[in-house]
């Protein structure tokens, strides 16, 4: 787009403010390049639809959303006879033997929040794989070694702007980790603008402007526009694991799950956790209006949340652990229709009318993500199955006290001591 274009795109959408100071002789050709590049990728028609969605006067909702709320069947994976669990780890371990299965892991952020200045997949939390990339590549690579052939599971990292030049920096320093380089397929997730109050996008600089990134529910989006589903139908994969770089025991390879998502015949499947009380800070499996959903601790009412059955077990008790796995088809589906977006409200620092960069003193924009959870609805019916906190699930989200490095390594050591690693 040329600068006459977009001075015209912009004016349309009211946002001439971004060019304002653009001549200015501080800046050098290269750095304005670069900006207007920036400014030409954003999508101003969405901006302008997400921001009127912000805006709209709020309906009457109930706590929980729009919708009837009900509980949703659940498989424990502790009470699984012997038998169908032979038959879960048989059936996945064939799929992957037969190269129908590929992992994704979501690695787009940085480990500002723990002291690290790089991508938090490069962060090593002191055990003996020297990062979190690292925990993640040896479990593929073991699994790869116990199935039929060896064959390599195809692994697909979504990256951000921010650290997507320094995460393949660092995989080739470390050469994979002994990963074929052919088999390792890095793209990055797409980024929006945060939107004042006032409906203008943010600029956070005299040439910048205040991006987010747009959720983990954008996975499909972008996945769909890198030809990330297109490939993995050329390899002829059928099931795709998703799950975050910062839970250093996310099993992305794990057989009972695989088969249990076959047997189940769904688009989609996910693991669960009891919470530990009511009140734990995690999103909830549920039904809505009959198809599978995940409710966030930030909607749930006090009844909902202490609510037990009968047998004294919480009735809305299975936490969403971002583990979940998808048929490739439900992928390039939701990839190319996308995912709605939600509406955070956020305090950020902003350039004034006078060019001065300030600091609100209470939330002054609008940020916008997609949950990944939201692609659940698309399916009549999903697999969950529930599986055991100790062994599944440790994250790294802090620098001190709970889910820390700390935290997280303890977990990770008495899992290995146990065997529970694979």
């Amino acid at each position: 787009m040329d600068l006459n274009s977009l001075k015209k795109t912009l004016e349309a959408h009211g946002q001439s403010q971004l060019l304002e100071g653009l001549s200015d002789s501080r800046f050098c050709d290269d750095c304005r390049a670069e900006y207007l590049k920036k400014l030409a990728a954003i999508d101003y028609d969405l901006t302008a639809r997400l921001y009127r969605q912000a805006a709209a006067p709020a309906g009457n909702e109930t706590p929980e959303g729009a919708g009837e709320i009900t509980p949703i069947p659940v498989t424990d994976s502790a009470k699984l006879t012997p038998e169908q669990r032979r038959q879960y780890i048989a059936a996945g371990e064939a799929i992957i033997a037969r190269g129908e299965f590929a992992a994704v892991t979501m690695a787009g952020g940085q480990g500002t929040r723990l002291g690290h200045n790089g991508p938090k997949g490069t962060f090593d939390i002191g055990v003996a794989e020297h990062s979190l990339f690292e925990i993640q590549a040896c479990r593929l690579l073991r699994r790869a070694a116990l199935s039929a052939g060896g064959r390599q599971i195809p692994w697909y990292i979504m990256t951000s702007e921010e650290n997507d030049a320094a995460t393949r920096e660092f995989f080739a320093a470390h050469k994979y980790f002994g990963y074929d380089p052919a088999n390792v397929r890095f793209f990055t997730q797409f980024m929006l603008p945060m939107v004042a109050f006032d409906g203008k996008i943010v600029r956070d600089g005299p040439l910048s402007v205040k991006m987010g990134a747009d959720g983990h529910g954008g996975i499909f989006r972008a996945m769909h526009a890198h030809g990330i589903t297109a490939d993995m139908k050329a390899r002829g994969v059928k099931y795709v694991f998703i799950g975050g770089i910062d839970n250093v025991l996310v099993k992305l390879c794990d057989p009972l799950f695989i088969g249990f998502t076959a047997a189940c015949g769904t688009p989609c499947a996910g693991k669960s956790l009891i919470k530990r009380d009511p009140y734990e800070k995690a999103g909830v499996f549920c039904l809505k209006n009959g198809r599978p959903s995940v409710i966030e601790y930030t909607e749930i009412s006090k009844e909902m949340a202490e609510a037990r059955d009968a047998r004294g077990e919480f009735v809305y008790g299975d936490a969403h652990i971002l583990c979940n796995m998808f048929t490739v088809d439900a992928l390039d589906n939701a990839g190319s229709e996308g995912l709605p977006y939600h509406v955070a409200v956020k305090k950020t620092k902003y350039i004034d009318d006078g060019g001065q960069l300030t600091e609100p003193s209470a939330p002054n924009a609008y940020k916008f993500e997609a949950f990944i959870f939201d692609a659940f609805s698309r399916a009549e019916s999903m697999g969950i199955l529930r599986v055991r906190r100790e062994d599944e699930f440790a994250p790294v989200k802090n620098r001190e006290g709970e889910d820390s490095p700390n935290t997280a390594r303890a977990l990770y050591v008495s899992a290995r001591e146990r065997g529970a690693l694979d």
